[in-house]
């Protein structure tokens, strides 16, 4: 079932024409893929399709509902989450400080400065079940800065995961991994398809070949081709380009 849909989307910054005519569709329970050289337009493609930029033309639906437009913090409560390029932890705190300020129910108790956050068993249990699913569980009571940086991305999708999406689109998970890290995370995003829809936008395009089910390249500002994996090596515009050698 067609989770996400998103369709003929424009956007234009000023004179330049950044994304033309962008269909893209993603399935329940699936992990799918964008890839693209740099400037092909991946990361303002991702900041509309979760509210950061509002398009210029089409339409996004998620889960049936319009969302077009709609302010990102709209669109996270209805079930969408994100990660970034960047990563953005509190270092001052420790692991599942981190993970507990991004569940929902933190959220409902954070105007009561005099309720304890340590104290709420629903708080602390509710951070360790997503620190579990990421595998940082005996890490939990660490200052985030101490993580090796292969598990700081992976504290990163834990944060995503805490606000309990439906679908989480992960922005170069693999950005500064080595490749035993890297391999890592292939198995954790393997692992977290059982209860997400993922969505990645990633330069590694030997990971992203080996762990999506299906691909969009984007290039100019449109998508040039979709399909699974084993599609996309025989697409000509794929084998034209240098994304070819790798496909």
């Amino acid at each position: 079932m067609t989770l996400f849909d998103a369709k003929n989307i424009h956007k234009r910054f000023g004179s330049s024409v950044v994304l033309e005519k962008i269909d893209l569709s993603f399935t329940e329970g699936e992990i799918s893929g964008i890839m693209g050289p740099n400037g092909a337009g991946k990361t303002t493609c991702f900041n509309v399709l979760t509210g950061r930029y509002a398009p210029d033309r089409g339409s996004i639906t998620f889960d049936g509902r319009d969302i077009t437009g709609m302010p990102p913090q709209r669109i996270a409560r209805m079930g969408i989450s994100r990660s970034f390029q960047i990563m953005n932890l509190f270092d001052d705190s420790t692991v599942i400080e981190n993970v507990m300020i991004a569940l929902p129910e933190f959220h409902k108790i954070r105007t009561s400065m005099m309720h304890p956050a340590f104290d709420d068993e629903t708080l602390v249990n509710g951070a360790l079940d997503v620190l579990t699913q990421i595998g940082l569980q005996d890490l939990a009571w660490e200052p985030s800065a101490s993580l090796s940086y292969g598990n700081r991305r992976a504290l990163e999708i834990g944060i995503a995961l805490a606000a309990k999406p439906r679908i989480v689109f992960l922005d170069e998970p693999t950005q500064g991994l080595g490749a035993k890290a890297t391999h890592r995370l292939a198995g954790l995003i393997r692992r977290l398809r059982e209860r997400y829809t993922i969505v990645l936008i990633e330069h590694d395009m030997r990971f992203l070949f080996d762990v999506a089910d299906r691909i969009s390249v984007i290039h100019w500002g449109q998508v040039i081709a979709q399909g699974s994996p084993g599609e996309l090596q025989s697409n000509k515009w794929v084998q034209r380009s240098a994304l070819g050698e790798i496909a």
